[in-house]
Parts: C-alpha cells; sequence; structure tokens
C-alpha cells in the first residue's frame, strides 16, 4: 500500500443510494461508540463508513473513550511502529473497561486477520475483531460478543465496495471529504501486506460514486479526494448499459459535478498512470493540479526486489511526461530507504533520483519487515537499523531543501486557496491549500468564510508553509 498518509481526516453525510438492513435486537440502543484510526486515507474513510453502519443501529458516537459502550481501533499493519502504538492503546483500554462492565473492545482493519489469534486468545485485548471487507456483519458481532462469545469475521471479498452505505463524517470540518473509489490491490508489491490484508483489487460503480460526489456539493462540500490503493487502475464494467468507465473518465464525471468542487486523488502507481488522465486534469481547473507518485526506490535492481515494475530511467520519463503535459504540477512521493540488501551505492541512486524530481512533499520511512510479505519470505532483513536510520535521515535532510525551494518558487505569486477553517496556532488567520497541495496561511480580512476560495498573495514561506495576505 502506498504510504500517501491521511493529513486531513474530515467530513459529514448523505448520499443517494439504496440503504442497507441489518436486523439486531434491541438492547444496544442508545449507546455510545468511540472509534480512533490510524495509518491511511483509506483507514479513516472506512471508519466513516463503520460511523454509518453502527448509527443505522442505534449506536450514537462519543469523543471520549471512558464513556463508550463500544471502542473500536481501526488499525494499521504497514509499519511496525504502528502496530506497537496500536497494542499499547488497545491495553489502555483494557484498563478502562475494568472501570465499566458491559464495554466491548473490537479491532477493524489490517491487523485483524494477521493478529486475531493472538489477541482474543493470547492477550486478551479485544472482543471483537473485524477484517476490512466484513464490517457489515458487525453489529452480529456485537451481539455475539454480548453474550460472551468473540466475535469474529476476517474473510476477504472480491465483489464489497460499501458503494451502497453513506459514510458519516467524522471530525469533519465540512468542507473536504474523502470519497473510496476502489478497495484492494492486485500489485504484490513485495514489502507491502495490503494485498493480504485487504484482499483483490475492485472498484465501486461509477453511479454510486458520482451520487456520493453530488450529495457532498449539496451539502456544501468543496472538495474531494478520490481514494484507492492504486485509483489509476479503476475500472467500471456496468452491467445494464454495457459501458465501460475508466479512471480518467471517473475524474471527469467528478469535476463536472460542480465548477467550484475541487478534485484530488490518491494514491497513483506510476505504471497505470496514463496521458488520458494527465489530460483530464490539464482540460479541467478544477481538477487539482496534484498527483502522488510513489517511487520507493531510486535503484532499479532495489525496486525489482520489490516488485515495483518499472525502472529508474522508466519512473524518471513518466515524471519529465507530467511535467511535459502538466507544467505547474506539485509532485508528491513515497520512499522507503533500508530495504533488503541495498547498498551505499543503491541509497545514493534514491539521493540522486530526489535531486532529478525535487519532490514538493514526500513520505519517507525506513524499511520495516513485515510478516507474511513477500520480502518477508523471499529476502534477508539484513540492513542495520543504525544504517536504515542515518540513510534516512539522509533524505529526509536533502527534501528539506527541496521542499523550502518549492515553497520559495511560490513567494510573490498569488494563489486560489480554499479556506478550510482556522489556522492551528490562531483564530485570528485562515488556513487553507492551494491546489498543488500546499498550505496556506492568512489574516482573516473582509467577509471571508470557511468553505470560501480567496486570492491569497504569498509574502514569505517555511519549508513546510506558505504565508500570505489576501488580494481581495
Amino acid at each position: 500500500m502506498e504510504l500517501a498518509e491521511a493529513l486531513n481526516k474530515e467530513h459529514d453525510e448523505k448520499r443517494q443510494g439504496e440503504a442497507f438492513s441489518i436486523s439486531l435486537s434491541n438492547t444496544i440502543k442508545g449507546k455510545k461508540f468511540y472509534i480512533e484510526s490510524y495509518g491511511c486515507a483509506m483507514n479513516f474513510s472506512d471508519s466513516e463508513v463503520v460511523a454509518a453502519i453502527l448509527h443505522k443501529e442505534g449506536f450514537g458516537s462519543t469523543k471520549l473513550f471512558e464513556e463508550a459502550d463500544l471502542i473500536l481501533v481501526n488499525t494499521c499493519s504497514i509499519r511496525e511502529k504502528a502496530e506497537l502504538t496500536i497494542r499499547k492503546r488497545l491495553t489502555e483500554f483494557r484498563q478502562a473497561k475494568k472501570n465499566k462492565p458491559g464495554m466491548l473492545i473490537g479491532i477493524l482493519g489490517c491487523m485483524a486477520e494477521r493478529l486475531k489469534a493472538k489477541l482474543l486468545e493470547e492477550e486478551k485485548l479485544v472482543d471483537i475483531v473485524i477484517g476490512p471487507d466484513a464490517y457489515r456483519s458487525l453489529p452480529n458481532l456485537i451481539k455475539e460478543a454480548e453474550g460472551g462469545q468473540k466475535g469474529v469475521n476476517v474473510l476477504l471479498s472480491r465483489e464489497e465496495t460499501y458503494g451502497d452505505i453513506s459514510p458519516i463524517r467524522l471530525n469533519s470540518n465540512g468542507i473536504t471529504a474523502y470519497v473510496s473509489i476502489t478497495r484492494g490491490c492486485n500489485n504484490m508489491c513485495s514489502f507491502c501486506v495490503v494485498p493480504f490484508t485487504r484482499g483483490r483489487e475492485r472498484s465501486r460503480s461509477s453511479e454510486s460514486i458520482i451520487n456520493e460526489v453530488q450529495s457532498l456539493v449539496d451539502i456544501g462540500y468543496k472538495e474531494v479526494t478520490l481514494l484507492g490503493q492504486n485509483v489509476d487502475s479503476y475500472y467500471w464494467n456496468d452491467e445494464t448499459t454495457k459501458n465501460n468507465t475508466t479512471f480518467a473518465q471517473l475524474l471527469e464525471q467528478v469535476a463536472l459535478v460542480s465548477p467550484q468542487l475541487r478534485v484530488r486523488f490518491s494514491t497513483s502507481h506510476p505504471k497505470d498512470i496514463t496521458d488520458e488522465v494527465l489530460y483530464t486534469i490539464a482540460k479541467y481547473d478544477n481538477i487539482c493540479n496534484y498527483i502522488h507518485l510513489p517511487v520507493q526506490s531510486g535503484s532499479t535492481r532495489v525496486l525489482q526486489m520489490m516488485n515495483r515494475t518499472y525502472t529508474r530511467e522508466w519512473y524518471k520519463a513518466k515524471v519529465d511526461r507530467i511535467k511535459e503535459i502538466l507544467p505547474n504540477c506539485g509532485l508528491s512521493t513515497d520512499i522507503i530507504t533500508g530495504f533488503c540488501s541495498e547498498t551505499e551505492e543503491e541509497h545514493r541512486e534514491t539521493y540522486s533520483l530526489m535531486e532529478y524530481c525535487k519532490y514538493d512533499l514526500a513520505y519517507m520511512y525506513f524499511y520495516s519487515e513485515r510478516p507474511g510479505t513477500l520480502a518477508e519470505k523471499r529476502y534477508t532483513d539484513d540492513i542495520p537499523e543504525t544504517t536504515k536510520k542515518r540513510r534516512l535521515q539522509e533524505i529526509i535532510d536533502l527534501h528539506r531543501i527541496h521542499s523550502l525551494e518549492s515553497m520559495q518558487r511560490d513567494v510573490n505569486k498569488t494563489f486560489t486557496v480554499l479556506i478550510e477553517g482556522n489556522s492551528k496556532k490562531s483564530a485570528d488567520f485562515w488556513q487553507g491549500r492551494t491546489d498543488h497541495n500546499k498550505v496556506v496561511i492568512f489574516a482573516k480580512e473582509g467577509n471571508l468564510q470557511k468553505g470560501d476560495y480567496a486570492k491569497v498573495h504569498i509574502d514569505r514561506c517555511t519549508a513546510g508553509t506558505l504565508f500570505g495576505i489576501t488580494t481581495q
């Protein structure tokens, strides 16, 4: 799974489509649930689906886990650190349970299948374990757990997309929202657990996606991010009309919902993003000029070991093509350093590729071997952690230089900024983003409100933020 982390955990309510129905006894009516999500944007999107399922069954949400009748943790297995954080949190919740008899604790998502036996039986940390494709069974699993049984369903599906469920937008700012368009992944990158925890790739119907986007626009949302492990491989075959929809066509359909709606997407696999997608971005002003294009390594040999299916030179050519069709496109990436058998020379190849691409934003990690992956079965994790951390720090330091240079190029320019809310540091300032996904802070002036578009002249910057004044 690509490591585009959820930076904006937002949203709020309702789309067209036939509602699902699960019957359950009235014993849970009026109870409260608390949910924490970790990892990628897809996990946060899934939590909104789960919230809708629980709401349908009479649960209300709470921001205080101590008062919840049901605590859920939507888990991430992408790195060992994430799993350790989640285990620590489950231990804390288990302590809270001692003060509230009848409280149930459950884990959702990517850790569920892999660690179900350990978490249920050995460590006794949870009462419910449910995988990413089994959320519809949650009400019945709750009922089983209330009766003293352990509720478990980690079965993967080739069809489940939750396309008929209207997500309840958790922690919403009312301006930006995620819309899931695909689930699962077929790429089998050797370092990645997603094909084993989220199953095979499948696409939602284009109609259900457009309906969800339209309903968001109807209640005031101004930006959607189309989500998938690999959005560019989206493909929907409508068996009724016999019409096929590619990702480029879907992107155009979403852009046409409203000219006032900003459209983003994440994540693209370099092998799948097409010229058709790039020309579609160029055609519509409301499709953001920003692409997340994970490279993972600058070494062709390491890329082959990772099963990334492209070479260093091929990736560079793809970046060249993006810049040819979209000269002002923002570019971000994911990088893993210290992969199995990576040499110093290969590390320098990653360094030089970064110099070539000069990413605006990068998510950088040292390699963390994940049980059950192809890399764990085939290769030896033979790079010392001290070396991994040193290499990681070197690419972080280089990226900071590139990020600052990117920000400095925007000083003395004027951008259209979507206001997402107050600045985190002061209610006297607005915070928003350019269509290149750069954060902008500016003083509150005039009659501008959250959700408005503002023209902002940039007068200074840091390596991570632009600062300016409104020109309207």
